[in-house]
């Protein structure tokens, strides 16, 4: 793969609190994810032990110690657990849309991914068969409604019906890229909010929980009438590009109006960086046409930022609007990489310094050329698939 392949750091753990107890000595030791080997135990109640005995006594005033484990989070984090139980009530199935990337998730938290048979009979439709028990579980599954559309989100509607019919707990989709969220209101008479219908079809087909990721507007979110965990790709790009040396001063740039919250967002996480807005005239479904811009990019690094490439249209105008301008280099951050045609041919055409996108949606060879970057967002979602199977909260991991 022409791709640069790069892989985020893992999300920070939670830290949390475990009072040890023993006939020895009592004492309060804060562990990420209540983790701490029996040996770790042994070691810090001896010690204990030791400085009571000798009559050195710790005021009780003194802070609660802190153990930092050697284990990487994900590992440090299961190491508590029993290996005959560990995870028993947790499943994550996949799709055919992004298989590796489901493969990727699993691998973090320290379980196998869930076997399941699907196929398509001669004429079509589709059939999903679970091959292991899912009763009493909370099952998850990883599909993004990306293209083919439709095939992808009828495959998702079977996968929950069969895991409602095996008596599963709890039934999470996990949709990385939601398709159809674009339609998500009636801007002329007598068009349809499939953005609706999809959540509709979803909340009936039986899933009890949604994780989404960078949906194409929030509002979204209430349509459907079951929870809803929104979870953000910034912090995975966020971490790729404060790993670069770019020495040149940096700007922020929305590729139109109503990406300015997101843009603002992210400038305000990359050191507070500028802001600049492209103005732009939609003239039709996938046509684009940039008018000016608001903001001064001279001289500096331009980091557009977007929550998807579709056909490029939008992002590569601006970007050789940011190029009239004086702009030094132009990077195109996005966490959804569409790539419908013909996306590859304007983003490769030399215009942008990198592309950086995340792998929320499979990229085939043929979409892949030499400026693109794809950054894995397992670690982000594998950790909200954690906080929501412990009933943790979600909203900590971007704190």
């Amino acid at each position: 793969m022409a791709a640069k392949a790069a892989a985020a750091p893992s999300s920070s753990a939670l830290i949390s609190s475990r009072r040890l107890s023993s006939p020895a000595a009592s004492l309060r030791v804060r562990t990420p994810r209540c983790v701490m080997g029996s040996e770790q135990v042994r070691v810090v109640v001896e010690e204990e032990g030791k400085r009571k005995r000798m009559g050195v006594a710790e005021p009780r005033s003194a802070p609660p110690a802190v153990w930092t484990p050697r284990a990487p989070a994900q590992e440090a984090r299961l190491a508590a657990l029993r290996t005959d139980g560990r995870d028993s009530r947790l499943k994550i199935f996949s799709g055919t849309a992004n298989r590796p990337l489901a493969q990727e998730i699993a691998s973090y938290l320290g379980v196998d991914l869930g076997k399941v048979l699907i196929k398509r009979f001669a004429d079509g439709e589709i059939y999903v068969q679970l091959q292991e028990s899912v009763r009493g579980c909370d099952v998850f599954l990883v599909q993004p409604t990306c293209s083919p559309v439709n095939e992808n989100l009828m495959e998702l509607f079977v996968m929950i019906d069969a895991c409602r019919r095996a008596s599963a707990r709890s039934i999470t989709v996990v949709i990385p890229y939601f398709g159809y969220a674009r339609a998500d209101r009636k801007a002329q008479g007598r068009e349809a909010i499939t953005a609706k219908l999809s959540a509709n079809l979803l909340t009936e087909a039986g899933s009890d929980r949604v994780i989404v990721c960078d949906i194409h507007s929030t509002q979204a979110l209430g349509y459907f009438d079951i929870p809803v965990d929104h979870i953000h790709g910034q912090p995975v790009i966020l971490d790729y590009l404060a790993s670069k040396t770019i020495s040149k001063d940096l700007v922020v740039v929305s590729p139109d109006v109503g990406g300015v919250v997101r843009a603002r967002a992210f400038a305000k996480k990359l050191s507070d960086a500028p802001l600049a807005i492209v103005d732009k005239r939609r003239q039709g479904h996938n046509m684009s046409e940039v008018m000016h811009l608001i903001g001064d990019v001279k001289g500096k690094v331009a980091i557009m930022v977007d929550d998807m490439i579709d056909t490029a249209g939008t992002i590569t105008s601006a970007a050789a609007l940011l190029k009239q301008e004086g702009a030094e280099a132009v990077y195109a951050c996005s966490t959804h990489a569409v790539f419908s045609p013909p996306a590859i041919e304007r983003l490769s055409g030399g215009i942008f310094e990198e592309v950086i996108v995340t792998n929320s949606i499979l990229l085939p060879e043929h979409k892949c050329f030499p400026q693109l970057t794809v950054l894995s967002m397992a670690n982000l979602v594998a950790e909200t698939i954690w906080h929501v199977h412990r009933d943790g909260s979600v909203s900590s991991i971007f704190q």
